[in-house]
This record gives structure tokens, C-alpha cells and sequence, in this order.
């Protein structure tokens, strides 16, 4: 899976929501043969709207990048594939074509896990998608079969917003992601952070999230001398090593992000073994040691670790905001959520935050037209709070657009401002499991389960995962 868009979204598929290029199918629900698509039962089969006054161009004329891109005036049908499973493109696609009625859509979908297989065909077969769901990236731009969208980025100004938004959808020359030429963009964005509840989190005399570290772990020991359990987590192999949430997160804390996202990215000479992430690694061991995550951690899967955080067991978890419904459905009495804090007061905040990424074939026919829809997807009133109420999503787009209202008192309202505030301070980052498409099977998870076993130690697990991460990339 790789955090192309984290693909978390449903209890089965957790880890592939933060995966859409590396490490997808762990937590992916079982699928058809690659490549077998349907046309969707719920949502629009035929309407949708998108600029496409120079539909079929290669890129943007000068006049077109003057003026920007529209959907024009002249019938326009756009070609998409959607993954099975969401309403968000649905809903929006829907939306966008009352507001365009001179547009409509042609709509297949499929499995997620399909499109790893079938993506390359599509993008390169004689009548190409306009707008396809991307479950990776660097080999499809290698190959020509994505458009480069430097132009619209110019022409609609993207390239004023966080950079961070947009980095992991950037490839560069030598094929590296997080840097050069743009060549997709995100429906939304989600984030990963802390959630607590609030009930429990007033028994331990939590008043406000904490500051710092040092605030959180004195909160993981008041917790643990109240005969509560500190930290909800899975760490089964089955759904992955949920513990690389807390170690991505003390990693941020204990260091820039520019070097975690350059491993990520497979940037030349990138390592995760360094002192800070060293220093991130010795913590987390520490929070096993004092005994802060279940003892069975290692046979707790995804759905069970929410499922007893639901219950009241753990006053926190790791996990992302694709759990919002779930947690306000499960805990009504209150949960809270909050951007895991830095090592100093005062400082930067990050957070894993990944988009939901599509794309346009190279050769695609309306070209202006879906790029027209990427720009009205983020800016748009009504579609940004579509984003929100279907997904509990950050529409991402300018900093400076209000943030649409979720549901009085639902958690989604935390999560959304959150995810602002790491945008504008320019700290998201890709998910630790997408650097390689084993290295969460071979390097993350074992490594991360022997040191909840005391068979591993802080040091030795950054070695052993750097060692997987060189004999991947060395293949």
C-alpha cells in the first residue's frame, strides 16, 4: 500500500487507505480477477460536469492556461473509473453535473486491488479513462500514461497551495516521488492523529490535549496507575503493524519530516535509521515496556482494536479520520482527537495525511474538463462539504477556504481543523509503510512484533527495516 490515499476508509482495508502506491492488499477486502469492472448500481451512471472548452488537447493552450481551463458550453462526457466501495466520487460527480448540465459521465468501477493490475491497460488502451482512480504512480509515469498536470497547476494556481498537499502526487526525473512534475490530485485528504475519549480522558484529569511529548507520556502513566489501559492498538499481522502509527508520529516529534518523506519517496541515500528516529524508536520501546498498549497487541487486529476502543478499553488510539462516524456511533457520551504533539512546545505539527488520488490518461479526450473538475472539487462551496459530510475529510485546496461545519459535537469537527492546521504548517507526510511494496509485510510488521516480544530492540528494528528497505530497492 502507499499513502497515495491512505485507503482506509472501511474496518477490511484500513492500511490501503494510506497506500494507494506501495503496499496495497494487506488490508484490502477480497476482490474479483484483475480487471473485471462494472458500471456502478448506486450513484450517477451519466452525469457529472467538467471544463473541456479545448477538450483532447495535450495540455493547456497559452490561451487556456491565461484564462484557466472550463467545461464550456458543448456536450461533454467524461470517461471515469471509481473504486468500489466509496460514495465520494459518486456524490460528487453527481453534484458537479447539476451544476454543469452540459456535462455527464461515463462511469465504470472496480476493486482497488484490481486497478493495481488493470491501470496500465486501461491508460494505455485506444479510448482512455479521463479521470482514473490511482492506485500507484512512478511506473505509470515512466511510461507515459499520465498526463502532467504542471500546466493546470500554473493555470488554477495549486501551485500556491501546501506543498505538502501536493508532494506525494509528485514525480520527479529519476522517478522519485514528493518532488518535480505534478501528475495527480486528491479528492480529499485524510489524517491520522489521536483519539481519546473524552469520559476516560476526564478520569486521568485531562482537561486540554497535551503540548508536548512529556505531556502525553505523563498521561500514559496517570492512565496506567488508574487501572486503565493507556493505548488502544492493534498489531496483528493479518491487519499490519498498527504500532508504526505511534513510531511515525514520535518520529515527527523527535525530527523533520523532510527526511521521513525522502525515505518514503526512495529520494538517493535515504535512511530511516538516523539519531532522531532512533531516539522516536526508544520511546515507543519504552511505551511497551511500561506496559501502555494491551498485552495481546500482537494478536489485536484492526477491527477489533476499534471495536474495544468503542467499548471504553483505551483512553487513546492512533488511527485516522476515515474512523469519525464509527467513534461518534460507538462512544456518544464524546471523542476527542488531537495532532500527536512535538518534542519541544511551541513547535511544528505533522501528521500522516494522504489524498484520494486520481489521475488523467496522457491521451485522455477531455483533459481540460477533469482537471476543470480536480480545481472544482477543492474550491467549490458544495463540494467541499460533500468531502465532509460523506467522508469526514479535509477538501484540501487553498488554506485560506473555511473548512465546512460537520455535525454539532461530532468528532469530525477536531479531525478537519486539525488537518488545516498541519497544512499550514507544511507537515504532512506519507505513511513509513509505503516506502516499498514489502516493506510493511517484511520490514514494519515482524520487526515491530518482536519488539513488543522483547526480541527486538529500538536499535535493532530501524537496522533491520533499513536492511529490507536496501534489498527491495536492490531488485
Amino acid at each position: 500500500m502507499s499513502i497515495n490515499r491512505w485507503h482506509w476508509r472501511t474496518p477490511a482495508a484500513p492500511l490501503a487507505r494510506f497506500a494507494a502506491v506501495g503496499i496495497v492488499g494487506i488490508l484490502v477486502a477480497a476482490c474479483a480477477s484483475p480487471g473485471a469492472v462494472a458500471t456502478p448500481t448506486t450513484g450517477p451512471t451519466a452525469t457529472a460536469a467538467a471544463p473541456s472548452s479545448s477538450a483532447g488537447s495535450e495540455s493547456p493552450s497559452a490561451s487556456s492556461a491565461a484564462a484557466a481551463p472550463d467545461c464550456g458550453t458543448a456536450p461533454v462526457t467524461l470517461s471515469a473509473y471509481f473504486e468500489t466501495g466509496f460514495d465520494i466520487p459518486f456524490k460528487l460527480s453527481d453534484e458537479f453535473t447539476k451544476q454543469f448540465p452540459n456535462v455527464t459521465w461515463d462511469i465504470k468501477q472496480d476493486q482497488f486491488t484490481n486497478l493495481m493490475t488493470a491501470t496500465p491497460r486501461l491508460l494505455s488502451g485506444d479510448n482512455p479513462p479521463d479521470l482514473i482512480r490511482l492506485p500507484s504512480m512512478v511506473s505509470l509515469v515512466k511510461d507515459g500514461l499520465l498526463k502532467n498536470l504542471d500546466d493546470y497547476a500554473t493555470a488554477f494556481g495549486w501551485d500556491k497551495w501546501s506543498a505538502a498537499q501536493l508532494a506525494q502526487n509528485r514525480v520527479a526525473a529519476d522517478g522519485t516521488r514528493g518532488s518535480g512534475s505534478l501528475y495527480a490530485m486528491g479528492l480529499n485528504y485524510s489524517m491520522t492523529g489521536v483519539f481519546y475519549s473524552k469520559k476516560l480522558a476526564q478520569q486521568i484529569g485531562m482537561t486540554q490535549p497535551p503540548t508536548t511529548v512529556a505531556e502525553f507520556e505523563d498521561l500514559l502513566k496517570k492512565a496506567k496507575d488508574a487501572g486503565l489501559q493507556p493505548i488502544m492498538a492493534w498489531n496483528a499481522t493479518a491487519s499490519g503493524g498498527g504500532l508504526a502509527f505511534p513510531l511515525q508520529n514520535l518520529m515527527a516529534a523527535y525530527g523533520p519530516t523532510e527526511p521521513i518523506n525522502d525515505w518514503i519517496f526512495q529520494k538517493q541515500g535515504a535512511t530511516i535509521d538516523t539519531p532522531t528516529n532512533l531516539t522516536a524508536a526508544q520511546h515507543l520501546q519504552q511505551w511497551v515496556e511500561a506496559g501502555y498498549f494491551p498485552k495481546d497487541v500482537n494478536a489485536i487486529e484492526y477491527t477489533d482494536a476499534n471495536a474495544r476502543f468503542g467499548k471504553g478499553e483505551g483512553v487513546f488510539m492512533f488511527n485516522g479520520d476515515w474512523q469519525n462516524a464509527t467513534y461518534d456511533k460507538d462512544q456518544p457520551e464524546g471523542v476527542g482527537f488531537f495532532v500527536f504533539p512535538p518534542a519541544e512546545s511551541g513547535g511544528k505539527v505533522a501528521a500522516m495525511s494522504a489524498p484520494l488520488t486520481y489521475g488523467i490518461a496522457a491521451n485522455a479526450k477531455n483533459a481540460d474538463c477533469a482537471a476543470f473538475f480536480f480545481n472544482w472539487v477543492a474550491t467549490n462551496e458544495t463540494a467541499r462539504q460533500i468531502n465532509v459530510a460523506i467522508g469526514g475529510s479535509n477538501p484540501g485546496g487553498p488554506t485560506d477556504l473555511p473548512i465546512p461545519p460537520a455535525a454539532a459535537g461530532s468528532v469530525t469537527n477536531e479531525t478537519l481543523a486539525a488537518g488545516n492546521t498541519v497544512a499550514k504548517d507544511n507537515g504532512g507526510m506519507d505513511f513509513i509503510a509505503n516506502a516499498t511494496g514489502a516493506i510493511f509485510a517484511q520490514g514494519w510488521t515482524p520487526e515491530l512484533q518482536k519488539l513488543v516480544g522483547g526480541k527486538q530492540d529500538a536499535a535493532g528494528l530501524l537496522k533491520a527495516v533499513q536492511a529490507e528497505y536496501e534489498k527491495e530497492l536492490s531488485r
